[in-house]
């Protein structure tokens, strides 16, 4: 079994598109476990492995049901209480969008919420998916004090509706390095 394209396959259909699989999710983003594993052609032991073994944590498994723990394009209510978080929360994201989020500031696109790391280590791996990442550092204590809503996801993304562009700066960050093994073998 192929965890990564496992998961992929996952997050599409519990994210996305649920229809995809013959799904319906309820209100809160729930799926039904058997009728996911029927769907994917899986074992409950490969599901609950991909499960466990996400580096990102992306999945809540509960019983008899499952759903993604944030960024659905679909209308879901995850229903996350209101949290207060950290004094700074950072944003990942590539070169590109620079511009237009430094005007517009952060906004969910298609997604419900903004996401939002608590380190700029974690931020930069999830802008580096799509090119050199840049790292912003988001002002979390003064937002919150200015009345902005954070919600907490069950692995630990912090979520927001969106951040002015006030309340944002940009850090540097080393670039990803690579080590390479010069080890001879023998």
């Amino acid at each position: 079994m192929d965890v990564v394209r496992v998961s992929k396959r996952l997050s599409y259909v519990l994210r996305h598109h649920p229809e995809s699989a013959g799904l319906t999710l309820d209100g809160a983003g729930w799926a039904d476990v058997d009728q996911l594993l029927t769907a994917l052609r899986l074992t409950r032991a490969e599901l609950e492995h991909v499960v466990a073994t996400n580096d990102k944590r992306r999945f809540e498994l509960r019983g008899d049901r499952i759903r993604a723990s944030q960024g659905h394009s679909i209308a879901v209510d995850l229903a996350y209480e209101t949290a207060t978080p950290p004094a700074e929360l950072f944003h990942g994201t590539v070169e590109r969008f620079l511009p237009s989020i430094l005007a517009e500031g952060l906004r969910p696109g298609r997604r419900h919420a903004v996401h939002l790391s608590p380190d700029a280590e974690t931020a930069r791996a999830a802008g580096s998916r799509r090119g050199r990442p840049v790292v912003l550092r988001v002002d979390a204590a003064r937002l919150a004090s200015d009345g902005g809503r954070f919600a907490r996801s069950a692995n630990g993304v912090w979520l927001i509706e969106a951040v002015a562009p006030g309340y944002l700066s940009r850090i540097r960050v080393s670039p990803i390095r690579v080590r390479r093994d010069t080890s001879a073998s023998g």
